[in-house]
């Protein structure tokens, strides 16, 4: 029997480039481990217990949101589409950006943010975290740092690398949650 589905908004400055990246990469992660156990789908280091939980793996609902207004409406940005495809990481060309609202407190059992600049203006959003919910990217690989932004870096790729490796995490953390 599966559990309810898990609901998990990344956020990113303006959500055209790490907060879709992530989503994309998740969802990706997701079906590919439902599809069964590949090697691009368990992280790094698991054990043969965890290889075998990925077939069951949790019903996951991911989107990305923005903690700034300045690109509502924008689609993703071009290299961040083309650092996606170089991967192999399907994405929805439709996608634009979106602010984070209220109401997603209450929607969505994870959020998600790329920087500690984000986790500030986040919190003029949504306020009050009582359940925990809003977390750094990289703090689900054990490091507490940020996620480059390539809008300003230009160095899609290691962004990519860091959300790849951050979102293997979290989903392992999803799976060993459930077994």
């Amino acid at each position: 029997m599966r559990n309810k589905t898990f609901n998990v908004l990344f956020v990113c400055h303006g959500n055209i480039c790490r907060s879709p990246m992530a989503e994309f990469i998740l969802k990706h992660l997701v079906r590919k481990a439902a599809e069964g156990v590949t090697e691009e789908a368990v992280p790094q280091g698991s054990t043969v217990k965890l290889a075998a939980a990925y077939r069951r793996v949790p019903d996951v609902y991911v989107e990305s949101a923005a903690v700034s207004t300045e690109e509502i409406g924008n689609p993703v940005y071009p290299p961040a589409k083309r650092c996606l495809s170089a991967h192999g990481v399907p994405f929805d060309n439709f996608k634009t950006a979106r602010q984070v609202v209220r109401r997603d407190y209450d929607r969505f059992d994870l959020i998600v943010c790329m920087d500690e600049w984000n986790l500030r203006l986040i919190k003029r959003i949504i306020p009050d975290d009582p359940e925990g919910k809003i977390r750094l990217m990289m703090s689900f690989t054990g490091e507490n740092r940020d996620v480059a932004d390539p809008w300003y870096t230009g160095d899609f790729e290691k962004t990519y690398q860091d959300l790849m490796v951050g979102c293997r995490a979290l989903l392992e953390k999803l799976i060993t949650k459930i077994t």
